[in-house]
């Protein structure tokens, strides 16, 4: 079946379906996974929860080394086979991991999970999505977050039923048997396979440089994906700060999963005619406000807080996969991404760490620093135009 026959509209949701549940399932089975099993493996293996938390950041650690030479290798020859790669590198990973006996195998497996990461998570995702649509991946981009974002409130639950039925283990085996048996005979049978550049010698193929808007770009992800991985780590922790008890912080903070998938929803549904340029300045006040109101009201707002930070990075989620194509259009979109990424890959193993420091002087120092990050992105935003042919998108949402 020609690229061409998959932009009827059936053809386009059973598209964005199959690839937003198999970033459910990666992110469910990756950068979920120890939150759930992270204590269960320490016990087992005899090392302390730290160290095992440690080996974890390995699988952060790894992505941005890979991910510019998997972009390049997407644009070339398409993105299919990386897909299908990662589901079989993920089930590696998950294999290892469930007959781990040290912290040597144990860091192994984290670092092939890492691998798994960088081949499967959304950047492959979004490359398929624009090289069938272009300009009109928009919506199918937003599509594919939206499902994404389900990873924990889909992975947590399972990963914990798992595991009470088998063991850490078995929940590992588990999930390996999930991309073997349903994650990659799906993608291989009904996600298109689409061309790369070097099946398409009409094509040009223009060098991606780092321009000022690349510049940007890379400073508003990489705040934002700091942002992220502290508030994962230190949300709950910073509201048992402000005087709730940790039972009810750990409820407020899932607030944050609410309003990202809310976020998301929203902008597939009603919102994907507001610029992204608009939409991405919104999303980058989200957070400063919520931290606004903690700072005022006290505990009594942190539910602000947290549908703040959920609803901003919900929303700069899908501005990763669109502002590029926007400002750029659809040459490179896999490479220039990648390329993007990669600083935010490497600072957002840094958050926790800086966060807690941060956290460990006073609260308020904490949120000060993550809205001053916020008011950084802000400030990247100013000055980028749209890529000329962005109306086409427009037309076809």
């Amino acid at each position: 079946m020609s690229e061409a026959a998959h932009h009827t509209p059936a053809r386009r949701a059973a598209v964005t379906l199959i690839l937003g549940l198999g970033q459910t399932v990666a992110f469910a089975s990756s950068y979920y996974l120890m939150g759930v099993l992270g204590d269960a493996v320490a016990a087992d293996l005899a090392i302390s929860p730290t160290i095992v938390f440690a080996l974890t950041s390995l699988a952060l650690a790894v992505q941005p080394l890979l991910t510019p030479a998997i972009g390049r290798r997407i644009d070339r020859r398409g993105g299919k086979p990386v897909l299908l790669a990662s589901n079989l590198v993920f089930a590696g990973a998950l294999a290892l991991l469930a007959i781990a006996a040290d912290r040597l195998v144990l860091g192994l497996a984290m670092t092939m999970l890492g691998a798994g990461m960088a081949l499967g998570t959304y950047g492959t995702a979004f490359a398929v999505l624009v090289r069938l649509y272009g300009e009109a991946a928009r919506r199918p981009i937003t599509g594919v977050a939206l499902l994404g974002g389900l990873g924990s409130a889909l992975g947590w639950p399972l990963t914990a039923c798992w595991m009470d039925m088998f063991g850490w283990r078995g929940a590992c085996l588990a999930w390996a048997a999930v991309h073997l048996a349903l994650c990659a005979p799906v993608t291989l049978a009904l996600v298109p396979r689409t061309k790369g550049r070097e099946a398409r010698a009409a094509e040009p193929g223009e060098p991606v440089v780092w321009d000022r808007r690349m510049v940007q770009l890379a400073v508003l992800f990489a705040c934002a994906w700091f942002i992220a991985a502290a508030s994962a780590n230190h949300l709950p922790r910073l509201f048992v700060a402000f005087g709730l008890t940790p039972v009810k912080a750990a409820g407020v903070a899932g607030l944050v999963g609410v309003a990202a998938v809310s976020v998301r929803f929203a902008e597939f549904a009603v919102l994907r005619r507001v610029p992204p340029l608009l939409s991405t300045r919104i999303a980058t006040l989200m957070h400063p406000l919520g931290a606004g109101a903690l700072a005022l009201a006290g505990a009594k707002a942190a539910p602000l807080m947290a549908l703040g930070q959920g609803a901003g990075n919900g929303m700069i989620t899908v501005a990763k996969g669109i502002l590029p194509l926007s400002l750029y259009g659809p040459a490179n979109y896999a490479y220039r991404s990648a390329l993007l990424t990669q600083p935010a890959q490497v600072v957002q193993v840094a958050g926790p760490m800086v966060y807690g420091l941060a956290l460990g002087v006073s609260p308020y120092a904490a949120i000060g620093l993550s809205s001053a990050l916020c008011l950084v992105m802000f400030a990247m935003t100013l000055g980028l135009r749209a890529h000329p042919n962005l109306h086409k998108e427009q037309a076809a949402a």
